[in-house]
């Protein structure tokens, strides 16, 4: 059985995982998805498309989600590094709109953002970064939220810091983002 660990977080659709490194004198080895499993610990998702980032030192990334029908689910992985990630519930009528919940992840840990969720991160070191997502990229149904909302607050390790794309800059707040998600 890979996984060590499967515990939600302050918002209960958000799910840190921890699993298994096999490890000996050569290095490790680790299964990163096993559907059995992660359906067991409440994932009942499978994954479409992988997608692997790398990031200096206090680059943020997000944060991202996409409209539906495009709506993602992502797991997310560390495979080198470290970062501080953040799933933001954008559900319309959720009693956790506009609040976020994170977890710093390094190897042998993984985060699960449901579809609804805008996610993003900060590097805390050069890291590799891997993407499970349940949809295909769909560049018309691309959305992001300011990373810097005040009326969101993440509490992000070095702001000051921070290194963001031109894209990610100019994103709107929340109360102004794009949004077609309702709590059900």
């Amino acid at each position: 059985m890979p996984l060590l660990e499967a515990r939600r977080l302050a918002i209960p659709e958000v799910i840190y995982f921890r699993y298994r490194l096999f490890e000996d004198d050569r290095g490790f080895f680790a299964e990163l998805w096993k559907r059995t499993e992660y359906l067991a610990a409440g994932l009942p998702f499978d994954f479409v498309q992988v997608n692997l980032s790398y990031s200096r030192p206090f680059v943020v990334r997000g944060l991202h989600y996409q409209l539906r029908p495009s709506e993602q689910g992502k797991l997310v992985f560390v495979v080198r590094g470290r970062v501080f990630d953040v799933a933001v519930d954008i559900r319309r009528g959720s009693p956790h709109f506009g609040r976020w919940a994170a977890a710093e992840l390094g190897p042998g840990e993984a985060l699960w953002i449901p579809p609804g969720f805008a996610h993003g991160f900060q590097a805390l070191e050069e890291t590799h970064f891997l993407y499970l997502v349940t949809k295909e990229y769909d560049p018309q149904r691309d959305r992001c939220v300011r990373w810097d909302d005040p009326a969101i607050a993440v509490k992000w390790p070095a702001p000051d810091r921070a290194i963001l794309s031109q894209k990610d800059r100019n994103c709107p707040p929340l109360a102004e983002a794009e949004n077609n998600f309702t709590y059900e």
